[in-house]
């Protein structure tokens, strides 16, 4: 068969030659010329000096006198126009040849203003509000001194037990592209020596987000086919997309740390991708891998060095051991004097290096953050992110005239609000569900009653609050906050039961092998539902949850993951009907753990199960049905939304030449909405096996009542494209069936052929 494609070869090629011509940096030749070896292993050594929240479990030592030393590269957890400031000066004034540092930080959905967490808002599929969101962080950020962020995180998983899956976008390699390359351009923007910009940096590179087991820092296994094609594509959106920076991931990849990989750091990233920025790693990741068993310190950082590496964050292993390995030959200097170019790169292009102090002016955090507008933003992303799963007999919306009993642990708690990974965010700023009740309603009847504790288990609320109190353990007994519920309940009209995860119980570190709602919180719901009256769910969570018990119950459930400093204002917007719900699940939701990984892409097997009904010597399970609970893609409406004509504009498509596909929509519904329209392929041969559906296009669209749209979508060869067994980027011809609809779940609705 005839392939379309550029050879691996050629690739290559273009990527050194790339690397190669690009152009040296004068003023950054100038500095290197003078630097000691001493000085250049300094830019190297990224430093925190703590008092801000942890985001690891080291805090450097003598930091400023490493700084005035010319020992540090770049600081992180500093913050203000004036620390960032006296950081400046420390290293300006007092280093022998005065380079000013990169100001760090982990501004993951916001930094003051705080959006939701991040697999709540590609949850939006609006790449144009994502954007948005990462813009204002960048102009909040840099208002404050920072200069250079962690995010955003990429990884792509399967795996909801994974706590970190909060702070991606899921499970799809197509829409995390969108996702990644989206918020690269908010922060970044056209030009990064703006002072409202910052560098960017995609994380964990690679991979990480598919741990065994779910637990997180664990190891990882792949082959190359699915890497390529099924988890590797966003971080190379975010590199087409200009990221200055790249950081490294705690697994291993083949065996060999990702902080120490150089197939994955030189050959992939670089030589073939061709990126020219520079590379940090994670969190003492270069320490880590003598747990890794790659050797002792020296020989790590050494490894590291030579993968690819060109930053080492807070481990100090490059500071206190390269020089000696270059007087051992175990590394060049050349190769100390590359990495140390990349930074001082970066610092140039923000422009650090002709103004060290351009992120220090103090009038810019009360015109720059926190403002209305940054929180009306919040507020609309927010609404924006929740995805109505289930409806029933039209609880929601909920009348503002109606007796309304707001019920839940989460009802009325301002610490959980804006989601885990928010270091830089003050949750006593967010607003709790009830105060956004009336706010939004303000003559409504609302009554409160907490009527359980987030979870009953002492150990695991130990573990959860471990940087501050997320989960609170009232001294009223079970029974007492029960009854007291069930006491409002029974005088209301409507209930509204605000449940979940608190905000860290997803994240970092924060991997759970049982993804159920808590059992306190379980039962309230139960015994609610006992009433009678009618029920809406309103369900936090960082992660999908094993909510088949809960979907089984006569309620409707809104999901609104952690919504951030505004939450309690967006979800009154939606639960009172002024906004209607848009949002569409990035990751399939398991009926039971023991379903994961479960995902709308997964290839076609050699027994495949016909139907969802038990066939023996089929693939399929004794208990449940192989489908997710909840697929990708779903997402309801307080409207509703009719699919038709849906064609190709011909049969046959060549390599040239580009094909439409189109479809009606129609909102037959009687209020406005919106919907995430989606295009989905299925190549049915090919080279390798091929997963049964793959998202290759969506369009977000607005309907008034009664109104119809034409959506269309041109699909060319090079959406079509995969990686072969070799590795090769092509299109095999033949014949695809395409699949349109509002969930991953569609029909198939036509087919086309490819033709040589």
């Amino acid at each position: 068969m005839k392939k379309f494609n550029l050879s691996v070869a050629f690739l290559l090629f273009l990527g050194g030659y790339c690397l190669q011509a690009q152009e040296r940096i004068p003023q950054v030749e100038a500095l290197l010329e003078k630097m000691t070896l001493e000085e250049k292993i300094g830019q190297l050594n990224l430093l925190t000096p703590g008092g801000g929240i942890a985001t690891g479990s080291v805090v450097s030592e003598d930091v400023e006198a490493k700084i005035k030393a010319g020992n540090v590269g770049g600081v992180f957890g500093v913050s203000s126009p004036e620390r960032v400031r006296q950081a400046q000066e420390l290293a300006v004034k007092n280093s022998r040849l005065g380079i000013p540092l990169l100001i760090g930080s982990d501004v993951i959905h916001g930094y003051k203003t705080t959006f939701p967490i991040p697999l709540g808002l590609s949850s939006s599929w609006d790449m144009d509000l994502i954007r948005e969101t990462a813009k204002v962080a960048a102009k909040e950020a840099t208002a404050d001194g920072i200069n250079w962020n962690f995010s955003p995180m990429v990884d792509i998983s399967r795996d909801p037990r994974w706590g970190r899956v909060a702070e991606g976008a899921g499970e799809d390699a197509y829409l995390g592209s969108q996702v990644a390359r989206a918020m690269v351009q908010g922060y970044q923007q056209e030009d990064l020596s703006e002072p409202n910009t910052m560098i960017a940096t995609v994380k964990h590179m690679a991979l990480y987000g598919a741990p065994e087991g779910g637990r997180d820092y664990n190891r990882v296994d792949m082959s190359r086919t699915k890497m390529f094609n099924e988890y590797l594509p966003p971080y190379k959106a975010a590199v087409d997309a200009g990221v200055g920076s790249v950081m490294t991931s705690f697994n291993d990849i083949d065996g060999v740390p990702a902080t120490g990989n150089k197939w994955l750091l030189t050959d992939l990233l670089r030589e073939r991708w061709g990126f020219n920025g520079f590379v940090v790693s994670d969190y003492t990741s270069v320490n880590e891998m003598i747990a890794h068993g790659m050797g002792d310190l020296q020989d790590v950082s050494a490894m590291a060095l030579k993968a690819g590496l060109d930053m080492d964050m807070v481990g100090e292993g490059f500071l206190t051991t390269l020089k000696k390995s270059v007087e051992e030959g175990k590394v060049s200097e050349e190769e100390i004097t590359t990495a140390a170019r990349r930074i001082l790169e970066a610092k140039h292009k923000l422009g650090l290096l002709d103004d060290p102090y351009k992120y220090s002016d103090t009038s810019r955090p009360e015109t720059d953050i926190l403002t209305k507008e940054n929180r009306d933003l919040a507020r609309l992303a927010a609404t924006q992110s929740f995805v109505l799963l289930k409806k029933k007999d039209n609880i929601l919306p909920v009348s503002k005239k109606a007796k309304i009993a707001l019920i839940g642990p989460l009802a009325n708690n301002q610490s959980n609000m804006l989601g885990t990974w928010a270091p830089t965010g003050d949750f006593t700023l967010s607003v709790p569900v009830l105060e956004g009740f009336r706010n939004v309603a303000p003559s409504a009847k609302i009554t409160y009653a907490k009527g359980a504790n987030i979870t009953n288990d002492t150990a695991l609320a130990k573990k959860v609050n471990v940087f501050g109190s997320k989960v609170e353990i009232s001294n009223e007994s079970s029974e007492q906050l029960l009854q007291g519920a069930l006491k409002v309940a029974k005088a209301s009209d409507v209930v509204v039961a605000v449940i979940g995860e608190a905000s860290e119980m997803s994240g970092e570190a924060a991997s759970r092998s049982n993804i159920q709602i808590p059992e306190s919180q379980k039962r309230l719901l139960r015994e609610l539902v006992k009433t009678g009256k009618p029920i809406a769910v309103v369900l936090m969570s960082g992660r999908p949850l094993d909510i088949s018990e809960e979907m089984e119950m006569p309620v409707s459930i809104l999901q609104v993951w952690h919504p951030g400093v505004e939450a309690g204002n967006a979800i009154a917007d939606v639960v009172f009907g002024y906004v209607n719900p848009s949002g569409k699940l990035t990751m399939s939701w398991p009926r039971n753990v023991g379903q994961v990984p479960v995902y709308y892409g997964e290839r076609t097997t050699g027994r495949p199960a016909p139907t969802q009904e038990f066939e023996k010597f089929k693939s399929n399970y004794l208990d449940v049905k192989n489908s997710p609970l909840l697929p990708f893609g779903h997402g309801l409406s307080y409207t509703n939304f009719q699919y038709s004509e849906i064609k190709a504009s011909k049969e046959n498509l060549r390599s040239v030449d580009s094909l439409k596909i189109s479809t009606t929509v129609t909102n037959t519904g009687k209020l406005e909405g919106q919907e995430v329209v989606q295009l989905y392929i299925h190549d049915k041969v090919r080279s390798i096996t091929p997963p049964k559906k793959q998202l290759i296009d969506f369009k977000k669209i607005s309907l008034a009542p009664g109104e119809s749209k034409t959506v269309e979508f041109q699909v060319t060869v090079e959406d079509l494209k995969f990686y072969n067994s070799q590795l090769e980027h092509v299109a095999e011809p033949g014949e695809f069936e395409f699949f349109v609809g509002g969930t991953s779940d569609c029909e198939m609705q036509g087919s086309f052929t490819l033709t040589e």
